[in-house]
């Protein structure tokens, strides 16, 4: 795909941001208002900086827009390309929506697996996108984690995964929480090589409570939101008032959940030390 694929948004789903669309002045190239420092950042200083506000706020970004960030150029070898959701609970809508969410994402599923180099380092990589379905995880995105796991198993490869999602995808029922099993037995098979995860906002539910917080090494972006129920729903249940800054992730790395937060435009180099430091192997 050409590169400016990858940098000219198509749609507003494809524009990689929390805040609404980037609005057209009547001179000049569209603008996006940021939400932490409230400022319209012009797009072309956004695609530069991989879509990082000159405040340091991260804006969400589109699975391939970050491969093509992350991987070195030519690298990525897209796998299981084939493995898409289906409806079989025939949830009513559910078909027509996976429909039209294909169309709107340019993605088949809510995962973009592959096999590539990150500065050198040969590594399987797996992409949660967030634009399908708010990243959420059905059967399909649980086979294809699983399958990737087995495949990094079989040529003895390190696994770096990207996570973002908003839960379990409810539309497929028990099926979507089998995923939480299945995938986290796959991830316990990989034992004894590599794995890194990096949470990006929102990682949540049923994938913050299997894969996403399994891995030898877990980093995430600055102000992820990262938490398995809401902030709402706990203080519901509780009754108490949250703490602030609660399931960001400088809480999160506070109170010993991750290992340490990364911004983006730093990420490609430090992902690149982990892999030649553990030369693909866990530590023991």
């Amino acid at each position: 795909m050409a590169l400016l694929n990858f940098l000219k948004p198509k749609n507003q789903l494809e524009e990689g941001g929390r805040s609404s669309a980037p609005v057209q002045r009547d001179a000049g190239e569209p603008e996006k208002n940021c939400p932490n420092c409230h400022k319209d950042i012009p797009l072309s200083r956004l695609w530069a900086s991989d879509l990082v506000c000159p405040c340091g706020y991260h804006f969400r970004m589109k699975a391939r827009q970050r491969i093509q960030m992350i991987a070195d150029k030519g690298s990525f070898h897209e796998l299981y390309s084939n493995m898409k959701a289906d409806n079989p609970l025939n949830f009513p809508g559910y078909k027509d929506k996976i429909e039209t969410v294909r169309v709107a994402s340019s993605e088949s599923e809510a995962v973009v697996c592959g096999a590539a180099t990150i500065g050198k380092q040969k590594c399987c990589l797996f992409v949660k996108e967030s634009y399908f379905m708010m990243g959420s995880m059905g059967s399909a995105v649980g086979e294809k984690i699983t399958t990737l796991f087995e495949y990094a198993v079989q040529y003895r490869m390190p696994v770096i995964g990207f996570t973002v999602s908003g839960g379990a995808r409810m539309q497929e029922g028990l099926l979507s929480l089998m995923q939480m099993a299945k995938t986290s037995a796959a991830v316990k098979r990989h034992a004894g090589l590599l794995y890194i995860a990096v949470l990006t906002d929102p990682t949540t539910g049923g994938v913050t409570a299997s894969f996403a917080m399994e891995a030898d090494i877990i980093l995430a972006e600055p102000g992820a939101t990262v938490g398995f129920a809401g902030a709402r729903v706990i203080e519901q249940t509780t009754k108490k008032a949250l703490p602030e800054g609660f399931q960001t992730s400088e809480f999160v790395l506070e109170h010993g959940f991750i290992d340490s937060i990364i911004p983006r435009l730093g990420q490609k180099k430090y992902l690149t030390e982990l892999l030649k430091m553990h030369d693909g192997r866990a530590m023991v």
